[in-house]
């Protein structure tokens, strides 16, 4: 059988994972935010610091979606730097072809820093301004798009040109920072070619411009922007899903031990659910298989060490209790 094919698209980064020893958290003046809180103007120790290159959403869908099987290409842009090499090696080694990364003599690679405390990250990001360009590839069975810079808006109207101009090639969407600051207006194309929105809950509130509780409310309104298949997670509250049919929630799979650091669960439960349906298998399949490449993530620092093969996946979902399942709601 041949391998579907996806075509990531996205920033790629380095990260730099600083574990915080002297922090505090407190609560702010807005509701179900809090501040990460340090000392101004002092030294602040740290425990240690990580330094993973190749990741950012995209790039690490790109090797989720090589390791689940799949065909997997990356579009990033790239400097002609140390991080710009390290990130083309591992790529590689990871079965992520590289022949649309581009690389730029007078423009870095991106750094980001991952502030680690109490399981929880804070990251500081910054993003190159890239000439974002859509690669001559042979349409893929997928893009899987996200994170991207501020100055990217006129690359979205160029990638939806191409999927109207290549109506069999799906789109699943998982919207980065500068793409929820843009507005579901402005990327309106995008929304409408989506075969399958993902988000977070606080995510989806944003886009949408309501701060509303109910699930059902948040899907509806996701896929009345243009999506086919709306998936929101909620942290330990687990994944809800809505395809015009039925609504459906997934618990998470059991932590074997607490999460050690949480970047990266959306990519990993995202990617595992775009491969199981460019792999032919049904959104209850999509959901068993999110949760668990999410589970296995967070138990390493950075977003790649924990990704899962189909084949671990499938042993771990033998393995699952029994109201570990999708049900209606």
């Amino acid at each position: 059988m041949k391998k579907p094919r996806v075509l990531s698209i996205g920033d790629l980064t380095t990260d730099a994972f600083i574990k915080l020893h002297d922090a505090e958290v407190h609560n702010s003046m807005r509701e179900d935010e809090k501040l990460l809180c340090m000392t101004f103007g002092d030294k602040v120790p740290y425990e240690s610091v990580k330094v993973v290159p190749a990741v950012g959403n995209s790039a690490n869908a790109s090797v989720s979606l090589a390791r689940l099987g799949l065909d997997s290409y990356l579009y990033t842009n790239i400097g002609r730097d140390r991080d710009g090499e390290d990130a083309l090696k591992i790529l590689k080694e990871n079965n992520v072809s590289t022949k649309y990364v581009v690389s730029h003599k007078k423009i870095p690679t991106n750094y980001h820093y991952v502030l680690s405390f109490r399981g929880e990250r804070t990251i500081l990001i910054k993003h190159n301004e890239y000439p974002y360009k859509m690669p001559k590839i042979k349409a893929p069975d997928w893009v899987y798009l996200s994170s991207l810079g501020e100055n990217s808006l006129p690359f979205h109207k160029t990638i939806e040109k191409y999927l109207k101009k290549n109506p069999k090639v799906k789109l699943a969407f998982q919207p980065g920072t500068f793409q929820m600051k843009m507005g579901a207006e402005r990327l309106k194309g995008i929304y409408e070619n989506t075969e399958i929105f993902f988000s977070n809950k606080e995510e989806a509130q944003r886009i949408l411009g309501k701060r509303v509780d109910d699930v059902k409310k948040l899907l509806n309104g996701i896929r009345g922007l243009g999506p086919e298949i709306a998936v929101i997670t909620d942290g330990r509250e687990g994944a809800y899903v809505a395809d015009g049919k039925k609504y459906l929630h997934m618990p998470i799979y059991p932590d074997p031990k607490p999460p050690l650091e949480r970047t990266g669960a959306g990519d990993s439960f995202s990617s595992a659910f775009t491969a199981a349906l460019a792999s032919g298998l049904d959104i209850e399949d999509a959901l068993i298989w999110g949760p668990i490449n999410s589970m296995s993530v967070v138990q390493y620092i950075g977003a790649r060490d924990g990704l899962l093969s189909r084949k671990e996946i499938e042993k771990y979902a033998r393995k699952a209790p029994k109201s570990y399942k999708p049900k209606e709601f």
